[in-house]
């Protein structure tokens, strides 16, 4: 059994929280017992699980893991408490708001023997898989995609770290991308904001991404490839899946916590996360030029 806790206490740490408590029968996630959360503001039993302090998280020899849940801008200080306490950690995207402590924090991963996770649930959605198979094998010319959203909270930093998740996306079907421009649009009266991203593929096809938030704006991925053979202009509609997204992130994680995930995939994945931070961070850097 690994003891586990949860830093953070919005809804996502809910989530995580229901799904340790109600595992799906029969997977590894059985093998974890929440022995508390964390949290900045004193609060209640959560679903009968309660509040603890991280000097009582990081020295308790029950607990194991950390799940970190918090706002974006906190991740950072977060993972380097656990890892340097030799917890395991998984954490919500994105794991840092730069590529440099990224890099730091995996390593100190590694120089601790322990797991680090960054749950990229976008990559586990049904349609994201069906938007997989209708791109494979297809050379792609040029392409958008353009999120749109509500206001966002403070905490979750510039539009091209919040929205990785959909960097992430390009990254996994186009494969490694360059930034050849980036600019940002704000309207703080109105709490508006558009970020705007130029990027290249590796045989020179341009991409453009494109983050919109504003009040009332609706959640939604636009898209428009333009193959060699076709153009696809909406995401291919695909069925729930039968188990949740954080459940199916967990099952994964705990591959990891057991040594079912070889080398080679690991190395590929801290690949594409480091890539990602990187362009990122490259966007961030041109649009405040």
């Amino acid at each position: 059994m690994f003891g586990v806790v949860v830093v953070g206490i919005g809804t996502a740490g809910w989530v995580r929280i229901r799904d340790m408590l109600a595992p799906l029968p029969g997977s590894s996630a059985e093998n974890l017992l929440v022995q508390g959360f964390i949290s900045r503001r004193s609060l209640d039993s959560q679903q009968g699980v309660t509040q603890i302090s991280v000097q009582e998280a990081v020295s308790r020899e029950d607990i194991h893991v950390a799940f970190i849940c918090t706002e974006n801008v906190s991740h950072e200080d977060n993972i380097r408490t656990f890892l340097q306490a030799g917890k395991h950690v998984c954490v919500e995207y994105p794991m840092t708001m730069n590529h440099k402590a990224a890099v730091e924090l995996w390593d100190l991963a590694q120089e601790k023997g322990v797991i680090l996770h960054e749950e990229h649930i976008e990559l586990l959605t049904e349609e994201y898989k069906e938007l997989k198979k209708e791109v494979q094998g297809k050379r792609l010319q040029e392409g958008t995609l353009h999120f749109t959203g509500g206001i966002l909270k403070p905490g979750f930093g510039f539009p091209a770290f919040s929205g990785i998740a959909r960097l992430t996306w390009l990254v996994e079907l186009f494969g490694k991308l360059s930034v050849t421009a980036a600019t940002m649009e704000e309207d703080s009266c109105n709490s508006y904001t558009k970020m705007t991203a130029k990027l290249l593929t590796s045989d020179n096809s341009l991409l453009t991404w494109i983050e919109e938030r504003g009040p009332g704006l609706p959640r939604a991925k636009n898209i428009n490839f333009r193959f060699d053979s076709c153009t696809l202009t909406h995401i291919p509609p695909a069925p729930s899946g039968a188990v949740g997204l954080f459940m199916q992130d967990l099952i994964c994680f705990l591959a990891k916590l057991a040594g079912q995930v070889n080398p080679e995939e690991l190395q590929r994945e801290r690949t594409r996360v480091l890539h990602c931070l990187e362009v990122a961070e490259r966007i961030q850097l041109l649009c405040q030029c």
